[in-house]
């Protein structure tokens, strides 16, 4: 990590945004990232081009893997993966309904079929080997696996029941940045990795993604399908390597631009760092918030490297979500639900997509919450956040007695 005095929003003068005394995720940047950005513009490239290239080089040696494509978000990550792997129409996709939407909208997008996996249990909400084995059929062509929060799945297993059953994986790793499995980085498991520098993630750009991967024939789709199929970029005339171009496939404009590019690259050598203290302060939550029969802090027993993407809590049946979260607001204290199970939502409610039985899933998505967590938080923003969360908690089962009494 740099020594580079770190930028908190309050100090961005933006009222708007610090109208919560502890927000859900705050960005944590240092001047350098103001400079690389800075750099760029005066340079009078913006686009796709050297920058981004050692951004893709940066994340190749950082993971240790062969090729790293930067692309214009976590959901054009997943489109070109599910392209690459050559994903048709009626193909089903196994897929944790557990999981922002991203991957299930994509594989709509294909004609392709989600078939929603069940999460292990409730104090371990991550797809595994038994639940995604429940979802394969003989229509089933890949899986998509997400590393919910930061703590990865257990892959050993789940690659050995893909090549049995001969199914490509996709790691949805935008929760994961710097957390492994067995000493093996997210992202690097799959046949493809896909990662997302939304706002709210681990290191961010504003938007922008990156896909890894081990395949060099994956690779060799990934690259023309990510700038309209073309087989050179505009950076390489530009240089005066070509004077034209061919189009052999029909591609998208899923570029990352050497802007983002430039601000990415300062905050990927923050990362570890980052990762460190958002641990730190998951540690601070668990020792504050205590073991209670009104909640359950998932991933107690986890052993792995996370990068403690979400503190989560999932309340007890008698206690009111709805009533515990409009505590905390009332507090100035930020809060939200991560996630509606996908397979509940009003779209794929009304479609005829397989249902299988997801009890833990729906079980979860009732009673889950997610509580603040950024590296920048201080100790006397958990202490209040808990502090909050137990007057909530107690005051919400009051209501609820109240409720029964009457």
């Amino acid at each position: 990590m740099s020594s580079h005095r770190w930028i908190s929003l309050p100090e961005q003068q933006n009222s708007r945004l610090s109208e919560w005394r502890v927000p859900l995720a705050e960005t944590c940047f240092s001047e350098e990232e103001v400079r690389s950005v800075a750099r760029v513009i005066r340079s009078g490239w913006w686009t796709n081009g050297p920058v981004t290239q050692a951004l893709e080089q940066d994340w190749k040696d950082y993971l240790n893997v062969r090729h790293a494509i930067a692309v214009s978000s976590g959901t054009s990550a997943l489109h070109l993966a599910f392209q690459a792997l050559d994903l048709r129409p009626g193909d089903e996709v196994v897929i944790p309904s557990l999981n922002f939407v991203a991957a299930a909208n994509t594989a709509l997008h294909f004609g392709a079929i989600p078939r929603f996996a069940d999460v292990a249990s409730v104090s371990t909400p991550l797809v595994s080997e038994e639940t995604v084995k429940c979802a394969i059929n003989e229509n089933t062509r890949g899986i998509v696996v997400m590393h919910y929060g930061g703590y990865p799945c257990a892959m050993d297993a789940i690659v050995e029941l893909a090549r049995k059953h001969g199914l490509w994986i996709v790691e949805d790793a935008a929760h994961a940045p710097g957390a492994a499995f067995d000493g093996v980085p997210c992202g690097k498991w799959g046949d493809v990795g896909c990662f997302s520098f939304f706002g709210n993630k681990n290191i961010s750009c504003g938007e922008g993604g990156l896909i890894v991967t081990e395949r060099d024939d994956v690779a060799r789709k990934l690259l023309p399908l990510r700038s309209h199929g073309m087989s050179t970029l505009t950076w390489d005339r530009y240089q005066g390597h070509n004077f034209s171009y061919d189009v052999a496939m029909p591609g998208f404009n899923f570029r990352m631009d050497d802007i983002r590019s430039a601000l990415l690259r300062i905050q990927l050598q923050s990362l570890d760092t980052f990762n460190d203290l958002r641990r730190e302060r998951v540690a601070w939550y668990r020792r504050l918030l205590g073991r209670d029969p009104r909640w359950i802090i998932p991933f107690e027993e986890f052993e792995g490297r996370s990068s403690c993407h979400l503190f989560t809590v999932v309340l007890a049946n008698n206690v009111s979500r709805d009533a515990v979260m409009s505590f905390l607001k009332s507090k100035r204290i930020q809060t939200s639900i991560h996630y509606p199970p996908t397979h509940q939502m009003s779209h794929y409610r009304g479609m005829k997509t397989p249902r299988d039985n997801l009890p833990i899933t729906e079980d979860i998505g009732r009673r889950i919450m997610t509580l603040p967590l950024f590296p920048g938080m201080t100790y006397e923003q958990v202490k209040m956040v808990c502090s909050s969360f137990h007057k909530a908690v107690d005051e919400a089962c009051g209501r609820v007695e109240t409720r029964k009494m009457a």
